[in-house]
């Protein structure tokens, strides 16, 4: 996949949707009755990093500020959606020692993962920031963890949404009308090609999540040192 032209045909679609009021608010973002959990492999970016996301963010905010922005804590790039969110997902039922083990398995020949944060993409329902791998390191883990978890009997739903190729990290989605879509706009065009920075990865971690990693409803499993 060419991440650049992938990355950049999303956001031409996307924007061209939110233009023409085609957007998606979401729903469920601030209900108290979202109960749905599972379980996410996932990348934190560093602290650094997530400052100027939010240097970003205070700008958006300015002039769309009913919609959601995320805070520091909760900026993730997933790996794999383990276990998919769905609602009445129990963490008692499974066994987190064989997950665990399977991703031990999976990272174990793990070359150097290194990231770097630059410009903005988008969905009809929230903006990302493209995320752009020096190598296939993250890739080689998803396979291989798709071949361990296909030969297990865990429960997984590895790939029923979309098999994940990208690194990106969503921080705005649409939770109200945009009252304000042209400066709104405006100022994602402005943030296009924004260098936010690059960084390694020495850290993995699995967690308990509900669909949008608020950092309240988040639990860390297990951390990998990579």
């Amino acid at each position: 996949m060419n991440l650049n032209e992938h990355y950049q045909t999303l956001y031409n679609n996307s924007i061209e949707k939110i233009k023409n009021d085609d957007y998606t608010i979401d729903e469920l973002i601030h209900s108290p009755n979202d109960n749905r959990f599972g379980i996410t492999f996932l990348i934190r970016p560093p602290q650094e990093v997530k400052n100027e996301i939010q240097k970003f963010l205070n700008e958006l905010r300015a002039v769309e500020p009913n919609q959601y922005y995320y805070p520091n804590p909760d900026i993730h790039i997933t790996i794999m959606s383990i276990i998919s969110c769905y609602n009445g997902f129990d963490l008692n039922g499974i066994d987190i020692s064989k997950y665990v083990d399977i991703i031990k398995k999976s990272i174990a020949e793990t070359s150097e993962i290194e990231i770097q944060f630059k410009g903005l993409t988008a969905s009809p329902s929230c903006i990302m920031v493209q995320g752009f791998m020096a190598n296939d390191a993250l890739n080689d883990i998803r396979d291989n963890l798709r071949f361990h978890f296909k030969n297990s009997d865990l429960e997984q739903s590895l790939d029923k949404r979309y098999a994940i190729q990208t690194a990106h990290a969503t921080i705005v989605r649409i939770s109200n009308k945009l009252v304000n879509k042209t400066p709104f706009l405006n100022t994602v065009e402005a943030f296009k090609n924004c260098n936010f920075g690059t960084f390694k990865v020495d850290q993995l971690e699995l967690v308990f999540n509900d669909w949008y990693q608020k950092e309240q409803h988040v639990k860390t499993l297990y951390r990998f040192n990579l």
